[in-house]
């Protein structure tokens, strides 16, 4: 499964049951923490979201809505006799912040916290069924955004076709990238006789915090499911950009451009109690859009 769950959808301030930012990305047996504003423990409970799974979180910046979250959650971890390294990757200055909270109250990790500085856009993690990359967005601070992207084998073996042929099990990794296969006897079973396409890989991008930039449109460009900002409706788009913010119609706007495949709306300000009009406004642009609810859990396609 591929999928992310919202566990705080509201910008600056909670307000009306909405939490600050933090999501959990669900791809199989991976489980990816996306900022952890104030309350994150809380709606993990809530959700029934196993911490103990998380092993690598990402901060997008340090406005306390996105982080103030954080050391607790590590705190926790170690309270419970977690033993699993824990893979951390933020803005540089975060580990100074953690060092000095920890320190201060005598806090000894039973585990090993690696902290990995955001300092320059591209692959962050390169593993053999997923790939994380980080981009900057512009914020008032420095802001980084992700994309998580699965990473699959162009072919799939096709268990009624295989078992007509005596290929050794450890051929089939070779079989999954596109190989044929030589028997002994010099005899060559072509590939698409025991494969079948691969479904496509699918990918999460996470825009943080951003004022209106179509620099993004080239960084999430196809992705499978967006996540971008709206903190204001469209009628407060001054205010957006003086604040370093994005519209509905704006985050709309750079999913149309980036011919991504649906777009989730979050960020929410907490002058708004209703929030139906951010959905209403974004799909008069973009129509695949829905509301980043606090609790939803969304597939991504």
């Amino acid at each position: 499964m591929f999928a992310v769950t919202i566990l705080g959808n509201n910008s600056a301030l909670p307000a009306y049951g909405r939490f600050p930012t933090a999501q959990v990305v669900t791809l199989n047996e991976q489980l990816f923490l996306i900022d952890c504003g104030e309350g994150t423990q809380i709606q993990m409970a809530k959700y029934k979201i196993r911490r103990s799974k998380i092993n690598h979180i990402f901060i997008s910046h340090l406005h306390g809505d996105h982080y103030f979250g954080l050391v607790g959650l590590i705190t926790s971890m170690g309270l419970l006799g977690r033993e699993n390294d824990l893979h951390l990757y933020a803005p540089a200055a975060l580990e100074q912040i953690l060092n000095l909270q920890f320190a201060v109250a005598d806090t000894r990790l039973p585990f090993t916290l690696h902290f990995h500085a955001l300092e320059q856009e591209g692959l962050i993690i390169d593993n053999k069924k997923f790939a994380v990359e980080c981009f900057k967005t512009q914020h008032r601070i420095e802001c980084w955004g992700f994309i998580i992207r699965e990473r699959k084998q162009p072919r799939k073996i096709n268990k009624e076709k295989i078992k007509q042929f005596d290929i050794p099990s450890a051929y089939y990794e070779r079989l999954k990238n596109g190989d044929d296969y030589e028997t002994k006897d010099g005899s060559i079973i072509k590939n698409e006789w025991v494969t079948i396409p691969n479904s496509h890989a699918r990918s999460y991008a996470f825009c943080a915090d951003t004022i209106y930039d179509e620099t993004l449109i080239d960084k999430v460009a196809s992705v499978s499911l967006l996540y971008h900002e709206t903190t204001y409706l469209k009628d407060l788009e001054e205010r957006a950009a003086d604040r370093f913010h994005s519209t509905t119609i704006q985050a709309a706007s750079i999913a149309q451009k980036a011919n991504i495949h649906k777009l989730l709306i979050g960020h929410f300000s907490s002058k708004y109690e209703q929030l139906e009009v951010f959905e209403e406004e974004a799909k008069e642009v973009f129509t695949n859009t829905q509301l980043a609810i606090d609790g939803v859990t969304f597939l991504i396609k």
